[in-house]
């Protein structure tokens, strides 16, 4: 069934107004009659009528991509700008990954390299920015005509991203425009950034506003198994792991043993971790390039508010948001809040039950 490339987020609620009408007597005249009726008095035991009080419950608008309250409409209606973050050794500490509403993890040569989606807020500067892959096409669609920031790709790569529903913002095609420079404290190609408040007033209408990714938990809602965390062993021997903190009620993350920290050296935290377990082939564009399988099904992993819940995820095609269901058929909700999705191959994580050290669980 083909899918119409062309979808809107609206934050219109309508409410239904009830009148009431009261109904006065009318119609023809009756003719005069001298024929004299004597009243009659009828008893009325009748208690009298009670309209119970009606409530509207009016929806609070939410955030398409972290499904919070709406607080500003003009930035609830922007596009999503989706930026190739580099997460080579030379590239950290990155800037913009705790900013972002999704962050997706996904392998490339020897190395994970981020797809950081921006809509609620926004990162000046951000990157480090290194190219794109053909895998980021199918991966990004679903977000209606997201702003692409990369530094570039080969010919082949380049073709298609032009093809595709992605609006390119690469350093070429946004030219000084896109804010784009080059920071002193890192070695190129690691220190090309970019500012996405260049980027959105690059836009011209040319983006979309993006559609819900994943459906959210409202409060009291059901969890899963309560976990310490999780680890991943990503291509290229990059281990990864998450681990649940009480105190800031997110998962926090870590390089190996090393805490993952932020160019303002604060720890990469989420709300949501979510492993998309999934086939990888190789690239069209560059037979040494892997490509994740996007749209399909597979095994899916959630994990929220300190708890794990296994099940399947299911794309129809790349415009189809996620859809999560738990191994006994109900979807898999979200908190509220910012996600990361490690797109990882088989067997390549391992949950940390409750009660056990992360760091002293074995790498998968």
């Amino acid at each position: 069934m083909k899918i119409s490339q062309k979808r809107r987020f609206a934050f219109s609620i309508t409410l239904a107004g009830i009148a009431l009408a009261a109904c006065g007597g009318g119609g023809d005249s009756a003719e005069s009659t001298s024929t004299s009726v004597a009243p009659t008095t009828v008893a009325t035991t009748e208690a009298p009528t009670t309209v119970p009080e009606t409530t509207t419950t009016v929806p609070v608008p939410l955030m398409p991509l972290t499904g919070q309250p709406v607080v500003d409409e003009a930035i609830a209606v922007r596009p999503a700008i989706a930026a190739k973050i580099d997460n080579h050794p030379g590239a950290r500490p990155q800037t913009g990954l705790n900013e972002a509403d999704i962050v997706y993890e996904e392998n490339v040569e020897k190395w994970t390299r981020f797809a950081v989606v921006f809509h609620s807020q926004g990162a000046d500067p951000v990157g480090p920015i290194r190219s794109g892959r053909t895998q980021d096409i199918n991966l990004l669609t679903s977000l209606n005509r997201p702003l692409f920031l990369w530094s570039g790709g080969n010919a082949a790569v380049t073709s298609l991203i032009q093809k595709s529903e992605l609006v390119n913002m690469s350093a070429s095609a946004a030219s000084n425009g896109g804010g784009f420079f080059r920071s002193s404290d890192k070695k190129a190609p690691h220190n090309l950034f970019s500012k996405t408040s260049n980027i959105w007033a690059l836009d011209a209408g040319r983006g979309g506003t993006p559609p819900p990714q994943f459906s959210y938990r409202t409060e009291g809602s059901a969890l899963g198994a309560p976990t310490a965390g999780l680890k991943l062993t990503m291509d290229g021997n990059m281990k990864t792991a998450w681990q649940w903190d009480p105190t800031l009620e997110k998962f926090v993350r870590f390089h190996d043993a090393k805490a993952h920290v932020d160019s303002n050296g604060v720890q990469i935290n989420m709300d949501n971790v979510v492993v998309i377990v999934c086939e990888y082939k190789f690239s069209s564009a560059d037979k040494n390039s892997p490509e994740a399988q996007t749209v399909g099904t597979g095994a899916a992993w959630l994990f929220t508010q300190g708890t794990w819940t296994e099940g399947t995820w299911s794309r129809a095609d790349n415009l189809s948001p996620w859809t999560l269901t738990d191994t006994a058929g109900e979807p898999m909700l979200l908190s509220p809040g910012r996600t990361w999705v490690e797109l990882a191959r088989d067997k390549q994580a391992v949950v940390v039950p409750a009660g056990s050290s992360v760091a002293d669980t074995p790498w998968p």
